[in-house]
């Protein structure tokens, strides 16, 4: 598949502060990228790098096979995005707020107005004022505005910040409708783990400016997770530490869990009997995306 996003060796350093540290992916034709990290990462930083809203300190940016720095308009003409929340004219419809977009674009734009509303559901509402929009119809509505010329590339800074459980479901029928029906390519930053395990098809995970994990989120996800209930979790974790050497986490007050093989529950059961610790029960669940996260960045904040 063609690589439509390409990131190589970036670094950004901002008053003699390393901020991005040689992060590297590619995302390619037809995907749903998740990008996620705590609170601090830079993950957007990195997405303002990709549009052109900043430039890396070092490293390259190809966006359909186009430097961003080079050949910026090239390059940012294959891009449709929303960073942080979508602004709109408040007391002008739907209809012409896009209207208004498509007579500020220098070029006749590739998609009518009418075919992008029928594309993000709003059809119905797309005369009313958006004052009368809920969250995730101005979300929709932001969407369709970054649809409008028909980009190659779609990116999605924290797309379902405030949505509720409704929206969110409506969301993801929306995004993957745009990927498989109409084969957008889809790079969304978010702190719903969740959400990104059902949506996206591969995912990066940034700390502290770097990349630590890159991969299939079904490669990810791969596995098992043990969870054991116990009266003594502290005193638990250090025995699977110590005598096992495996490294556990908190579930609960009154558990802990650990990915690890079906070999060894047997013999963790009867270590923490031996010592005393009286195990209520223990039970196996599919391993997610937030346990590999709470792994990888000892259970750092994601935001």
């Amino acid at each position: 598949m063609e690589i439509i996003l390409s990131v190589k060796n970036v670094s950004k350093t901002i008053r003699g502060k390393q901020i991005i540290n040689d992060i590297s992916f590619n995302v390619k034709e037809g995907q749903i990228y998740g990008f996620l990290g705590p609170n601090g990462a830079g993950k957007t930083m990195t997405i303002r790098m990709i549009v052109g809203l900043m430039y890396p300190t070092s490293g390259s940016i190809e966006i359909g096979g186009y430097d961003i720095r080079k050949s910026f308009v090239k390059a940012i003409s294959q891009v449709g995005c929303i960073i942080e929340n979508p602004e709109f004219y408040e007391y002008f419809s739907g209809f012409d707020n896009l209207e208004l977009l498509r007579k500020m674009e220098p070029h006749d734009l590739k998609l009518g107005i009418n075919e992008i509303v029928e594309w993000v559901g709003l059809s119905k509402r797309i005369h009313d004022k958006v004052s009368t929009y809920s969250l995730g119809m101005k979300q929709r509505l932001g969407i369709a505005q970054a649809l409008m010329k028909k980009p190659k590339l779609l990116i999605l800074d924290e797309p379902t910040n405030g949505l509720d459980p409704a929206g969110i479901i409506e969301f993801r029928n929306l995004v993957q409708m745009l990927s498989k029906e109409r084969g957008m390519t889809i790079f969304i930053s978010s702190h719903q783990l969740s959400e990104i395990q059902m949506i996206c098809d591969e995912v990066a995970i940034v700390l502290h400016g770097k990349m630590i994990q890159n991969s299939k989120v079904q490669a990810l996800s791969q596995g098992h997770k043990i969870i054991w209930h116990v009266d003594d979790v502290p005193k638990a974790r250090k025995i699977l530490r110590e005598k096992f050497d495996i490294e556990s986490f908190k579930d609960s007050q009154d558990s802990l869990y650990a990915n690890i093989d079906d070999d060894y529950i047997e013999r963790i059961n009867r270590e923490l009997l031996f010592s005393d610790i009286a195990v209520k029960f223990v039970y196996k669940k599919q391993k997610s995306l937030e346990d590999l996260f709470m792994e990888l960045t000892g259970g750092e904040t994601i935001g």
